[in-house]
């Protein structure tokens, strides 16, 4: 039986569409990307997470000259996020990446499978979804609204 699998998003061609908590979530996202620790890629990712109480925290990816000991900027920040507050749910999650050296052509970033596995881990455990945003600092936003649409065959405890 063929089955067709359909993905919602949305396209934002400039962050002026995003309305006010999206665009303080695109601000906070590029400011944690430029303190990412990236000597070996030089591919910097700056990552913002809000919560159920409003608060937003932030992160980057951390590289390891041991290959592949460094970490996403998707994983620092929601790992962070999860053991501080294990019982506060994510509402959204913002990821800006790209090449140190940024060019206009760069299109939106989305986030790496790994990432995407672990991010589908937690909104499976909160039982809501997550909105998720990624850019390239181009201006350019897409949104989903689940993770599941970035991954739609997954990996989750029901197989367990």
């Amino acid at each position: 039986m063929k089955k067709d699998i359909q993905i919602s998003y949305e396209h934002f061609k400039n962050s002026s569409e995003l309305n006010d908590i999206e665009k303080t979530l695109f601000k906070r996202a590029i400011q944690a990307r430029e303190n990412a620790y990236a000597p070996y890629s030089n591919f910097l990712v700056g990552c913002s997470v809000l919560l159920e109480n409003g608060e937003i925290y932030s992160g980057n990816n951390q590289e390891n000259a041991a290959y592949p000991s460094g970490l996403c900027a998707e994983r620092t920040t929601l790992f962070w996020v999860a053991a501080n507050f294990p019982n506060m749910k994510v509402k959204k999650i913002f990821v800006v990446g790209g090449p140190k050296e940024f060019h206009e052509k760069n299109p939106p970033i989305p986030p790496c499978g790994a990432c995407r596995q672990s991010l589908i881990e937690y909104e499976t455990k909160q039982n809501e979804n997550i909105d998720l945003y990624f850019s390239s600092m181009n201006d350019e936003v897409v949104k989903v609204h689940s993770i599941k649409d970035l991954l739609p065959f997954y990996f989750d405890s029901t197989f367990l």
